[in-house]
């Protein structure tokens, strides 16, 4: 959904107002931006720089250093599959692959839809639970093949 210059002010403005228009608030006003809209489009990023009168340099270095920061849209359903040693070494590789035979995307892809997004992550701190895929923040642990269907379907 394309947002009007105006829209995107009305979005933003009560954003910025809940930071005290604050430019230490930064990342906080960047988290509840791209909650608001769902990734930070470039117009959304030009109008926090004016808004809070530091360089669009600055707004772009936080947003683009941060992964939890996506300056892209993002599938409804946020997937990562844990790519860490323990996961690995347990077949991650090829829950991995088919997680993006199912979907028809790559780690930092979405699918046409929009509906999912994929990536990788390094590690999740569940080693013993390996491999693990995540769905919108629900760990998926002891993850096989045959059970890679079955749970995408519950978000399609």
């Amino acid at each position: 959904m394309k947002l009007t210059a105006q829209q995107l002010k009305n979005k933003i403005k009560p954003i910025l107002g809940k930071n005290h228009n604050d430019p230490a608030m930064l990342v906080s006003i960047l988290q509840d931006t791209q909650t608001e809209l769902g990734y930070l489009p470039r117009k959304a990023l030009a109008e926090i720089h004016k808004e809070l009168n530091i360089p669009l340099t600055q707004v772009y270095g936080v947003a683009t250093f941060f992964k939890a920061f996506s300056l892209e849209p993002r599938g409804r359903h946020q997937i990562q599959v844990c790519m860490g040693t323990a996961c690995h070494v347990r077949g991650a590789e090829k829950i991995l692959d088919t997680v993006e035979r199912e979907l028809g995307i790559m780690p930092g892809e979405n699918d046409k839809d929009l509906r999912f997004s994929l990536e990788t992550v390094n590690c999740v701190g569940a080693c013993a639970l390996g491999p693990i895929v995540i769905v919108d923040g629900d760990y998926a642990g002891e993850m096989k093949i045959d059970k890679v269907k079955p749970l995408l379907k519950n978000y399609k």
